[in-house]
């Protein structure tokens, strides 16, 4: 409909339906909990890429503490 593309009106248009709906009080609160989700999933995402390189670490120290064992036998 829009060819991809939303421009200023078809914006400006989307978020006046939206505060006839919700009313500002409501449109604020649903903002800052849209934003605290972003946040959250970012962080997450950001937290699960960094322990997973730790975890490969945490193998290869696994690996080397295992044939440690062995050579003691």
């Amino acid at each position: 409909m829009f060819g991809g593309k939303i421009g200023l009106p078809e914006l400006a248009v989307i978020v006046f339906i939206a505060l006839l709906i919700f009313g500002p009080k409501k449109l604020g609160e649903l903002g800052k909990g849209l934003g605290e989700g972003i946040r959250n999933f970012k962080s997450s995402m950001s937290e699960g890429a960094s322990g997973s390189t730790n975890s490969t670490e945490d193998k290869k120290d696994d690996k080397k503490k295992d044939d440690n064992k062995k050579d003691d036998k």
